[in-house]
């Protein structure tokens, strides 16, 4: 049987059951668009493009701390979204998960492959991941967690990504897909600057 190439969806939040099915259904899929890895570079053209950052802390301690939460997938708001990964599989590339939202009164499941991480010290110190989407995915596109530490020792949390909807319920909806994800970004950043304050 063929794997489905539709994000799983409920009106109540999916069970673990669910969740680790729909992740070995998705494992062995490939990526649902062409430009992968373009998220480390320029972004390729007829995708939305969004690049947003904010300061969160300074100095090494803070840059560590970020870059902990960030690779514990705690960047993710707890409100409305959740990550899933196999076997508690720590962030490397090639690891498939599970994105559940909940948007408009239902969850919905997407599944993503992690695409490559970061570990660089110039011309920034940067530490972080890319996803992609899988074919079961709203979307297609990538995104990219960072967490920066600049010469002023100031540490950063910065998000990229390019998508287009791939699902037609969001093509029709597109305004609206936009503001959700305008939404996690808020949220996300949210979370971290609360993460780095406690």
């Amino acid at each position: 049987m063929s794997a489905s190439a539709t994000p799983l969806w409920s009106f109540s939040q999916p069970t673990h059951e669910q969740i680790l099915a729909f992740l070995e259904e998705q494992k062995e899929q490939n990526f649902s668009y062409r430009e992968v890895n373009q998220t480390y570079g320029a972004p390729p053209r007829g995708y939305d493009y969004d690049d947003s950052q904010i300061q969160i802390g300074e100095g090494d301690g803070d840059f560590t701390r970020a870059c902990e939460a960030l690779m514990a997938w705690r960047m993710f708001p707890e409100e409305w979204t959740k990550i899933s990964v196999l076997n508690d599989e720590p962030i490397s590339a090639g690891v498939t998960l599970a994105m559940q939202a909940r948007a408009l009164g239902i969850w919905w499941v997407n599944a993503c492959r992690v695409v490559y991480t970061i570990e660089e010290l110039e011309p920034v110190r940067r530490y972080g991941f890319a996803y992609g989407t899988l074919p079961a995915h709203v979307e297609q596109g990538e995104e990219l967690f960072t967490v920066e530490q600049w010469a002023d020792r100031t540490v950063w949390y910065r998000i990229q990504a390019f998508s287009q909807p791939r699902f037609w319920p969001v093509k029709l909806a597109q305004p609206i897909a936009r503001l959700l994800q305008r939404n996690f970004v808020r949220d996300s950043q949210s979370t971290m600057v609360k993460l780095m304050s406690v």
